[in-house]
């Protein structure tokens, strides 16, 4: 049996565990999915006497550790939870700061048809994701609270849904946090040498992070790292369990061909490739950073590492950084990180970008 069908059947095996129970389940242990009665949540509103859906029942709930933060997940779904399971089930928590709650409820609107693509706003420490109106989630930073509604064919699609809601609303206090600076960035390692790939979208983190782990190296992240505050030896922390790529990246990949496209993600990353699906490829959650190192695809001929300013690597850290109360503080560990050498890697060829930085670890080993 290969990975997706062990997947679809560990889903099935869920649905068939609710719909034998009657009543709810003692909340889990941290890590694994408590299974508790299914919701009869589709009586209309009014005729409930809760018009707003106060009072809706969210029988099931687990906690995760994305990045090694607490995350407790209430719902009435276990596609929610199988979602969630499919995100951070491999997360062990590390950070010791407060559980933060996220809610789900899920309505059948009678509807077939994936919602749009959602939209972000902010104000103050308020967050919100919007599809459309009956696909929504309100993020409280302040009290370290999300309630989503969403519809039954949102969460059944669970790219979208992981891509949209789940995965946004966990980085909002992420991003909250005074533990970690977020960086959207690549990142791998060698030798225990740690190297950020840092670019725009587009410029190929993910598919060079993906080439240097088949090559050997330490994967940790494709797109998003979190620099853990306070550290002189710049840790980040990462996702090393999942990459994310534009559907071209099948074109360059053996391993990516056949892989099905998220719905609605047009321009952004479509294919979810887990990287337990190479079982020789070696993760990790952390490392140290030694290099940072700026991808340019657009003068391939002078291929190869050079030196990149110091104060434009400063200025696109800084562009990701927020302005309120933690700035300071995160613009401090933003120039602890670059002590790091930072260096340009001109290529166009996948393999011979992943030589170079070979040559660049290897060196100083």
């Amino acid at each position: 049996m290969n990975p997706r069908e062990l997947e679809a059947n560990q889903l099935q095996t869920m649905r068939g565990q609710i719909s034998d129970m009657e009543e709810p389940a003692v909340p889990n242990a941290i890590g694994t999915i408590t299974i508790a009665a299914p919701l009869p949540h589709e009586c209309a509103a009014p005729a409930c006497g809760d018009p707003l859906l106060r009072n809706a029942h969210l029988p099931l709930r687990s906690v995760f550790h994305p990045m090694g933060f607490s995350v407790d997940v209430i719902t009435n779904s276990v596609e929610v939870l199988a979602a969630a399971e499919a995100s951070w089930g491999r997360f062990k928590k590390v950070f010791s700061e407060r559980t933060v709650e996220l809610r789900f409820g899920v309505i059948d609107d009678g509807s077939n048809k994936c919602p749009p693509e959602a939209i972000y706003r902010a104000h103050r420490n308020l967050r919100s994701i919007n599809a459309d109106s009956n696909n929504f989630c309100i993020c409280d930073l302040k009290e370290g609270f999300a309630f989503s509604w969403l519809t039954r064919v949102a969460v059944e699609q669970q790219h979208y849904f992981r891509y949209y809601f789940l995965e946004p609303a966990a980085a909002f206090f992420l991003i909250d946090s005074p533990s970690v600076t977020l960086i959207h960035a690549a990142c791998v390692e060698m030798e225990g040498r740690g190297v950020l790939l840092c670019g725009d979208s587009g410029a190929g983190k993910s598919s060079l992070a993906f080439a240097c782990a088949r090559a050997g190296w330490t994967y940790l992240s494709d797109d998003l790292v979190c620099l853990v505050q306070g550290r002189e030896d710049r840790i980040v922390v990462g996702n090393p369990y999942m990459f994310r790529f534009r559907d071209s990246a099948a074109h360059l990949f053996p391993e990516l061909q056949g892989e099905s496209i998220a719905a609605r993600v047009a321009g952004k990353p479509t294919i979810e490739f887990p990287s337990g699906r190479i079982p020789e490829m070696t993760i990790a959650e952390r490392c140290p950073i030694d290099y940072i190192v700026f991808l340019n695809r657009r003068e391939p001929d002078q291929p190869g590492l050079v030196p990149f300013p110091r104060d434009m690597a400063r200025q696109w850290f800084e562009q990701g950084i927020s302005a309120d109360e933690l700035r300071e503080a995160r613009l401090a560990e933003i120039r602890n990180l670059l002590a790091a050498e930072i260096l340009e890697l001109r290529y166009s060829d996948l393999d011979r970008a992943v030589r170079d930085l070979e040559e660049l670890v290897v060196k100083e080993i």
